[in-house]
């Protein structure tokens, strides 16, 4: 029996997650009241149940909310039903684009911002997201990424490591991302910022990643780099860690974090890992 917990913030594709599970043969049941998650689960262990691959999906509207679904987990934890914690996350800044596109109200921000819903519900769900067996953030992804991460998960990831990688681009004026397991300054490297043709183009651009890289020390570092993340990756699996955040900071978070960002994610994409990027600051001035 497979029994998954899909949840995460309003707004992160819990609904496309759900899709996706059931598409690979998944028994889905959106929005199940947490207080039926302990009475659902006795029904699917019981013997003669045909039903082995179980995906429930949850919404948290409030703490209240939680506390129950805290208490039904409890509970299988106890009756040594064995489950997974799907959990999705996505930047804050794209969270309010996809309300705003789609011109709906957060669950907690009925009277107050977006973005002060978006923070009461990281505060409620983080407990939940520390206890996660598996995390994706789906800030650059569209509904085709998600399907493949999860079949990914859940497909092949029978047979592979639980890790997920996100490979997060920032600049340090901004400040470093607060979820970071490992941070890297790469302000020692050659910076586009000074090329004036260069300036206003970002990492993502092949002339600024051949400037960046156009250096002894750049290539020594990256070939460094990729030494020390290929020596830790597997501790942090052995160790049972599921998410792990990998930051690279520049001045302002557009060229030099940029570049080695996608050199990073290219190369352990290719050694067969789950790895997700984000490019944090690139947009901003």
């Amino acid at each position: 029996m497979r029994f998954i917990i899909v949840t995460g913030l309003s707004g992160s594709g819990k609904s496309e997650a759900m899709k996706s599970l059931e598409d690979i043969g998944f028994y889905c049941v959106d929005n199940l009241p947490p207080t039926l998650i302990t009475k659902f689960a006795e029904l699917c262990y019981q013997g003669n149940s045909n039903i082995d691959k179980v995906a429930l999906g949850i919404d948290i509207r409030g703490r209240e909310f939680f506390e129950t679904l805290h208490e039904s987990l409890s509970y299988l934890e106890k009756e040594n039903y064995k489950y997974e914690v799907l959990f999705l996350d996505c930047a804050d800044d794209i969270l309010v684009k996809r309300y705003k596109m789609t011109r709906r109200n957060h669950p907690l921000a009925k009277s107050t911002q977006i973005t002060e819903g978006i923070k009461e519900e990281r505060e409620i769900l983080q407990t939940l997201r520390d206890k996660a067996d598996s995390i994706i953030d789906t800030s650059n992804m569209k509904p085709r990424d998600l399907k493949d991460e999860i079949s990914k998960l859940y497909i092949e990831g029978e047979k592979t490591p639980k890790l997920t990688i996100s490979v997060v681009s920032f600049g340090f004026k901004h400040g470093i991302p607060i979820d970071s397991d490992l941070v890297f300054d790469v302000r020692f490297l050659p910076n586009p910022y000074y090329v004036e043709e260069l300036r206003p183009q970002t990492g993502e651009d092949q002339v600024v990643r051949d400037y960046v890289m156009d250096s002894d020390v750049s290539r020594e570092f990256f070939a460094k780099l990729e030494d020390m993340v290929d020596f830790l990756i597997p501790h942090y699996i052995e160790e049972g860690k599921s998410h792990l955040v990998i930051a690279i900071g520049c001045t302002g978070g557009r060229h030099r974090s940029v570049t080695i960002s996608n050199l990073l994610y290219d190369d352990l994409i290719k050694k067969g890992y789950r790895v997700v990027k984000k490019h944090r600051d690139y947009t901003l001035r």
